[in-house]
């Protein structure tokens, strides 16, 4: 980076390759005692190099027609969300796979094809959020980040975030006009679409400065590390800087937050041994480790079971287990490795990129179908503690 930077070497196939190739987890962060700011660097570089136009030019179609025409428009995300299903619904997935005709014809679309979601019927945001009342008295107001994956591929996961923090006096609203956080395109040196992608969503969870909520919720953990950093990524706009900061403060993902304010103990038993596989952004950028265990702990019945190395990357990694799917292939193998070793029945995580690729490593990995086939977020689990406690109590 250093070398490109003062002009002693220049960008070429060979030195993006050297990019392309980093998964950018950050744990390098964790472990330099300097405390290099290695994920900013990154950043840095590869906007200089999307800035130059310095990509090969197919990838930069891709890029523009994925990353910037799909992904920050939730109605087209909708759209391809139901496409999924009736994909799905069909069977047509299930004879593709069975053949083996998509694995002949394309290597890398049957590697995206493997990490596909099953569709679920999309979160509408604040349509959903609005029917749930918090329990009084009312301890919060809070907004949640809904995101462009979690919707679609973890809708689940949004309803039991609003009823837990509901059930804990946090009124929890997710405005419609919300857009893509924007932490891909950041990744992938895309940086004024992170730009203007953070600034409409300022605009859309903050419009008042007067009238702040007590916190900004996130439950996947790539989106939260770049959304606390909206006020270094605005940090030169005049218009924007000083909100910008405001917003980040106030970031908070849903484990942390229900830590800090404390959380009513669950009741219902889950009778199950579950593994937690930290979310590189959760862990490395956020350092946040415990409280994701403290919430599955609280939980009656619940046996939690550690890996080896639960902070190593699955090999998600934003896009890179489409971009470079070979060597993410490789770190999930190892994963799985680490992750059935544990005896568990079902594997948790905080990001929705690392439950769809856990999910593809449950199908490929597991054949003795010891787990559950699809991973969890601690969240759901604690949604589910407590229905099962009202229940019995009802009973």
């Amino acid at each position: 980076m250093r070398g490109l930077d003062n002009g002693r070497i220049e960008w070429s196939p060979r030195v993006q390759q050297h990019f392309d190739q980093c998964l950018q987890c950050r744990a390098c962060e964790t472990a330099c005692p300097s405390k290099v700011p290695y994920g900013r660097l990154m950043e840095a570089t590869r906007a200089e190099a999307f800035t130059q136009n310095k990509w090969p030019r197919r990838q930069r179609i891709i890029w523009r027609l994925v990353m910037r025409g799909l992904f920050p428009y939730p109605r087209r995300m909708r759209l391809a969300g139901y496409g999924l299903k009736l994909y799905q619904m069909t069977g047509i997935q299930s004879l593709v796979r069975k053949s083996g005709l998509l694995r002949r014809l394309s290597p890398k679309l049957a590697d995206i094809d493997a990490l596909s979601p099953v569709a679920d019927k999309p979160f509408y945001a604040n349509r959903e959020a609005a029917q749930i009342a918090p329990t009084q008295p009312l301890r919060a107001r809070a907004r949640l980040i809904t995101g462009c994956m979690m919707p679609l591929a973890y809708p689940d996961t949004h309803r039991a975030t609003v009823r837990v923090f509901a059930r804990n006096g946090v009124a929890v609203d997710a405005p419609e006009s919300q857009l893509c956080c924007g932490a891909l395109h950041a990744h992938g040196g895309d940086i004024e679409a992170a730009r203007n992608l953070a600034r409409q969503n300022i605009d859309a969870l903050t419009p008042q400065t007067s009238d702040l909520p007590d916190a900004i919720l996130i439950n996947a953990a790539g989106c939260g590390s770049h959304l606390k950093e909206y006020g270094h990524l605005l940090r030169n706009d005049a218009s924007y800087a000083e909100r910008a900061t405001a917003f980040a403060a106030r970031v908070r993902d849903v484990h942390e937050y229900l830590v800090e304010l404390g959380f009513a103990p669950p009741r219902g038993r889950i009778e199950r041994t579950v593994t937690y596989q930290d979310s590189c952004h959760l862990s490395h950028a956020q350092n946040i480790r415990s409280a994701p265990r403290d919430v599955l702990r609280s939980i009656p019945g619940l046996t939690l079971e550690e890996m080896r190395k639960p902070d190593k990357c699955c090999g998600s990694a934003g896009i890179y287990s489409v971009v470079q799917s070979d060597i993410s292939k490789r770190v999930l193998a190892e994963k799985m490795e680490d992750v059935l070793s544990t005896n568990a029945e079902q594997v948790c995580t905080a990001n929705p990129g690392c439950m769809l690729q856990l999910d593809a490593g449950i199908a490929r990995f597991d054949d003795e179908r010891r787990m559950m086939p699809r991973s969890t977020h601690a969240i759901e689990l604690l949604d589910e503690s407590y229905k099962l406690g009202d229940q019995e109590q009802f009973d």
